[in-house]
């Protein structure tokens, strides 16, 4: 095949790229609490809240959301095993996936994904949480936040890497698809999502609001 031929391949197979921050913008809850809820029922899950309490007090000091996250796994996952946690995200994702989708940020999914584009969904909840629901919505790639793992498979209470926000969006965005990459558009709700549209064409800061 020529050059041209091949540009015309190349042209051919080209797939703009669509970043959707998941909780807040695509649905209307926080995904990783409502997971820790349905996990441990309201009461424990506020127990465990109390436990945490000095925790709080301390984000108002740092304004550290990674080390804060970080306390929250440990407090609710600490010891669960991988497995254990995958199938219960399965689980979470075909009782409560669907109901915290808003419904107009699906219809724009929806709309990419016929338009052909690469969905991104780029958030800091868990991917191991998030995987399900991003399967079953058939995005093409899911970047969260990392859990770490010990040696028998159980979760640690740290994160491999950074909480996934702000800039950390944008560093494993490049990572990916490397440092020129160029979304077409990119929808966010918060300041964890700034830095991610100014890579976007389309910019869409709190532009969905169904329930």
């Amino acid at each position: 095949m020529g050059e041209a031929g091949v540009q015309r391949q190349e042209r051919a197979v080209f797939r703009p790229l669509v970043a959707f921050d998941f909780d807040g913008t695509l649905t209307s809850r926080d995904s990783f609490i409502e997971f820790l809820t349905w996990r441990h029922g309201r009461a424990a899950f506020v127990a465990g809240l109390a436990r945490l309490g000095f925790s709080g007090l301390n984000y108002l000091l740092h304004r550290d959301r990674g080390r804060l996250k970080a306390r929250f796994i440990k407090e609710f996952l600490g010891g669960v095993t991988r497995t254990e946690l995958e199938t219960e995200a399965q689980a979470f994702a075909g009782q409560r996936g669907r109901a915290l989708l808003r419904p107009d940020a699906f219809r724009a999914w929806q709309r990419w994904q016929a338009e052909g584009a690469r969905l991104i969904i780029c958030t800091a909840s868990p991917d191991i949480i998030v995987g399900p629901i991003a399967r079953g919505l058939g995005a093409d790639v899911l970047i969260g936040t990392r859990l770490v793992f010990d040696a028998a498979g159980k979760v640690t209470g740290a994160l491999d890497g950074a909480n996934c926000r702000g800039p950390e969006k944008v560093r494993r965005l490049r990572e990916m698809f490397g440092d020129d990459v160029h979304l077409e558009a990119a929808y966010g709700d918060s300041d964890g999502d700034t830095q991610m549209l100014a890579l976007a064409e389309e910019q869409g800061m709190k532009v969905f609001n169904g329930r």
